[in-house]
């Protein structure tokens, strides 16, 4: 079938393309040239003077795994007061801060975007993950596992294993639990809690291993540039939310010698001691270092005001965390010895001193590092602020205005520490698109996905222009998910089911006979078990497929 938008201003940032009027071609859940000789046109949409962008990709949202379901079952009055009665095409679904699986797929596609990725998945926890995953309808999928506080990791490193045996490691993880990127979690951080310890600084050696984070870090980076990853290591690193942690921050950047690393969530990690509270923005230092330092890229993790509930498998920040949630009450929880996860909801509030500043902290980043292709859009889902907030916060970033205004109605102390009426900067729709669709899919190594050129599958979303891109960004006129029409004007109008996205990085499988006795020792699976094939990954995907990204670096060299 062969459908032609006709007359569109196309924001491709990928191909140099701006508000561009022309037509596009889609056949067969793809982006063509156009028809071939002889060929009809099946279906044509008049789009004149609407904006079309490709499908938006967030590159940083906790959709699948173990702790989301906590969050989920633990929050019922999230449910409960988010009342959705779905009917016909859809299948009921309600959660505000922790959306049910449909519910995530559905509002996920009615704003426009057509992937999401978890960033935290445990490896001996994958196969749930990718179960939750298949289950959000009409939205492409992937994850990162999580090493870093892994204890056969940690023996590695402690016994002088050689960088080739580690990378084997890593490839092997990536590959058994179908991932498309590696992350680490407060490096060494989560496995000393089990230790007794309450905090890990990137230099302080683990009270078991004698490994400092900063040398997981390296390692771990390493890794992925030799094994030719494209994302780079996904960094939670260590100290979050504590006041002094920039510091840190700008260790870990330098820890990583050039190898290249993802930053997420890197409000949390931007905080200085100034100030009579002892709690200050030291957003202008980090976005420098950003600025300066080519090799890393960075997602916010922005805080939006309201209710929500803080997920990660930072068990040990969690534990620090949990007497300040709201409502009263947690779960801090180990996995196999290997990993942990802690859930507490949230109530971030613009009255609050703390609260106000790390709302200020988040825009200043985003508004000072200088270049759009290395600085990301997210709220950390359901961290900072549940993924429905996107809209509010683009205009937040496009209108100065709009944004003082906000500014001026938060506390008035943390208000005045900030400095962000100072900064004129208003972010533009090229700039938009660039951080919400095509640095994704570059940073992800998605060839066919963030563009809207032929041989790009035909994700495609149609914007009526407006003063308000609030109102622009909540409820597009159309989006398609590889050529089907699913949402119009915000409402869903057909549910189909995205692909899991994947790399499988080379390494020598002879890694696996130390693991197979290392699983039969100490684990409660076996090494087989452990295992995704990829006729189960097409088996949980409700039609979707699976698509292997090549394991090649886009040219960044240390």
């Amino acid at each position: 079938m062969l459908t032609l938008l006709k007359g569109g201003k196309i924001v491709d940032p990928t191909r140099k393309l701006s508000s561009v009027s022309g037509d596009l071609f889609m056949r067969d859940g793809w982006i063509v040239e156009g028809p071939n000789p002889g060929e009809r046109i099946d279906e044509e949409i008049d789009i004149t003077g609407r904006i079309v962008m490709a499908g938006a990709i967030d590159m940083h949202t906790h959709i699948g795994g173990g702790k989301v379901n906590i969050a989920r079952n633990m929050l019922p009055e999230d449910h409960r007061f988010d009342p959705v009665h779905r009917a016909g095409l859809c299948r009921s679904g309600c959660g505000h801060a922790a959306p049910s699986t449909l519910t995530t797929g559905y509002r996920y596609a009615a704003m426009g975007y057509t992937a999401g990725f978890e960033p935290a998945m445990l490896p001996v926890n994958a196969r749930q993950a990718h179960l939750e995953m298949g289950d959000t309808p009409i939205i492409d999928k992937g994850a990162y596992v999580m090493l870093g506080s892994d204890d056969f990791l940690l023996r590695l490193m402690r016994e002088g294993a050689s960088q080739e045996r580690i990378n084997d490691y890593v490839g092997f993880t990536i590959a058994s639990s179908q991932a498309l990127g590696l992350k680490v979690v407060n490096p060494g951080g989560i496995s000393d809690f089990k230790f007794n310890r309450r905090a890990l600084d990137l230099d302080e050696a683990h009270s078991h291993y004698n490994v400092t984070a900063r040398q997981i870090v390296y390692t771990l980076a390493r890794a992925l540039h030799e094994l030719k990853v494209p994302h780079p290591l996904h960094i939670h690193a260590s100290n979050l939310g504590v006041p002094g942690n920039f510091q840190t921050t700008l260790d870990t950047i330098t820890g990583a010698e050039g190898f290249p690393i993802h930053l997420t969530h890197i409000q949390f990690h931007s905080y200085g001691t100034e100030g009579d509270r002892k709690f200050s923005s030291e957003a202008a230092k980090i976005a420098e270092a950003i600025n300066n330092n080519p090799h890393v890229s960075a997602d916010v993790g922005q805080i939006m005001f309201g209710q929500t509930v803080t997920c990660s498998g930072d068990s040990m920040t969690q534990h620090r965390n949990a007497g300040f949630g709201s409502p009263k009450k947690s779960v801090i929880m180990d996995i196999e010895c290997d990993a942990g996860c802690g859930v507490v909801p949230f109530k971030y509030k613009d009255k609050n001193f703390v609260n106000a500043l790390q709302w200020a902290v988040g825009l200043e980043i985003f508004l000072r590092v200088e270049d759009p292709w290395r600085i990301f859009l997210t709220t950390d889902h359901p961290n900072g602020a549940p993924f429905t907030s996107y809209p509010h916060l683009i205009r937040l970033l496009m209108d100065k205005t709009f944004r003082n205004d906000a500014l001026s109605r938060i506390n008035p102390d943390a208000a005045a520490m900030s400095t962000l009426d100072s900064i004129d900067r208003e972010y533009t729709l090229d700039e938009i698109a660039i951080m919400t669709r095509s640095a994704p899919a570059k940073i992800l190594g998605l060839k066919d996905c963030g563009h809207l050129g032929p041989g790009a599958r035909a994700d495609v979303v149609v914007y009526k222009e407006d003063s308000d891109p609030e109102k622009m960004f909540t409820a597009p006129e159309y989006v398609f998910k590889n050529g089907t029409m699913v949402a119009k004007n915000g409402d869903i109008v057909a549910v189909t089911w995205g692909d899991v996205h994947v790399v499988k990085p080379q390494f020598d499988r002879s890694i696996e006979k130390p693991l197979g006795e290392y699983f039969d020792r100490h684990l409660t699976q076996k090494l087989g078990n452990f295992k995704i094939s990829d006729d189960e990954i097409r088996d949980i995907t409700n039609g979707g497929g699976l698509r292997v990204h090549a394991c090649e670096r886009d040219g960044r060299t240390v």
